[in-house]
């Protein structure tokens, strides 16, 4: 306890020890787990909705996703030139992304589709929106038809997000902003227009929500990156903060302790001295780009309820994402180096970083 109480983020970053990778791969199975009522088409939530009343399984995990995604891109901003950077998050993001896509125009979309117009400009569109992070598309025509859900891949729409924050914040540093004074005081006005914007517009769309969601998330998560050196590491906030989330369950005011949690909490879990790493093989990109389509598929195949199709989604989805991880990812980030692109000890390369 002593350890972890008198370190800083900064210490526990440099020590070169972490579990983000197992962070995001528990992360990428909860989207599987998430969604799985609306895949079946069961009444109900899972855990996660039923205990916080606002958040179901996948919107926590799409969260912690983007507080690390702040945290290491920053970090890998602030190593790396812009070239480096910017071939680090294509290779990172892109290979895999248009893998994935393909194979669902391309394999799965004509193996089930019900439609004799399959070949249409709605196909062609999923496939070049989804693949170049223009925006998400979720149909193809007759595939999934008649079940619970014709969504064929409803995990791809924070990926545009990703990219465009990843842009937002080279533009930000670009502009000397990514030093503590100045990029502070910018977050602190925008939580305070978010929180603003969504007490007047209240309630907000859902689509518009999730988007201010991941945008508050990424950008604490750089927050908390440049002052890694004056934040601590220590259970003593994580304790105090489900506490206040206990008591104000139920109420307006339990999303406060709700985003300290998911922040700060987050990177806490991320540099517990102790428990399993994942230091070589990250399986949460892959885990989360195939999750949807593997559960869809065994609704498909074999119609049951939740955890019917929570446990045989996320068999095909593991075994989608340890191919994509070895034929697809860790092969196209091998060509980081061609970038100067520089990857610390500290912080394997996963699915945000």
């Amino acid at each position: 306890m002593g350890l972890e109480s008198t370190r800083t983020l900064g210490q526990a970053w440099e020590g070169g020890k972490n579990h983000f990778n197992l962070i995001r791969l528990v992360a990428a199975w909860l989207v599987i787990y998430g969604h799985a009522w609306a895949i079946t088409g069961a009444p109900g939530g899972d855990v996660v909705a039923q205990l916080t009343q606002v958040k179901f399984a996948g919107a926590l995990a799409v969260d912690m996703f983007f507080v690390i995604s702040g945290f290491l891109i920053a970090a890998s901003l602030q190593r790396n030139t812009v070239r480096g950077y910017l071939g680090s998050r294509a290779l990172r993001i892109l290979p895999a992304l248009v893998v994935c896509v393909a194979v669902t125009v391309f394999v799965l979309g004509p193996l089930l589709t019900t439609s004799h117009e399959y070949w249409s400009a709605q196909t062609w569109r999923y496939a070049w929106s989804n693949a170049s992070l223009w925006r998400a598309e979720y149909q193809l025509p007759g595939v999934f038809a008649g079940q619970p859900s014709d969504v064929v891949n409803g995990s791809l729409w924070t990926l545009p997000i990703e990219a465009r924050l990843y842009l937002a914040l080279l533009g930000a540093s670009l502009c000397g902003m990514l030093v503590v004074r100045r990029y502070v005081v910018a977050w602190v006005a925008l939580l305070a227009a978010i929180v603003a914007f969504a007490l007047w517009r209240a309630p907000l769309p859902e689509w518009l929500a999730n988007d201010l969601w991941c945008l508050a998330c990424f950008t604490t998560g750089t927050v908390l990156w440049l002052l890694r050196d004056r934040v601590r590491v220590s259970w003593i906030p994580v304790v105090v903060l489900l506490v206040l989330a206990a008591v104000l369950r139920g109420t307006p005011w339990f999303v406060a302790p709700y985003f300290g949690l998911v922040t700060y909490g987050t990177l806490w879990l991320a540099f517990v001295p102790r428990g399993p790493r994942i230091a070589h093989h990250d399986l949460s990109y892959g885990l989360y780009l195939y999750g949807w389509p593997a559960a869809q598929v065994v609704q498909h195949v074999s119609p049951g309820g939740p955890l019917h199709n929570v446990v045989f989604g996320s068999l095909l989805a593991f075994a989608c994402a340890a191919a994509s991880w070895f034929l697809v990812e860790r092969p196209a980030l091998h060509l980081k180096r061609r970038f100067g692109t520089r990857t610390p000890v500290a912080s394997p390369v996963g699915a945000n970083a």
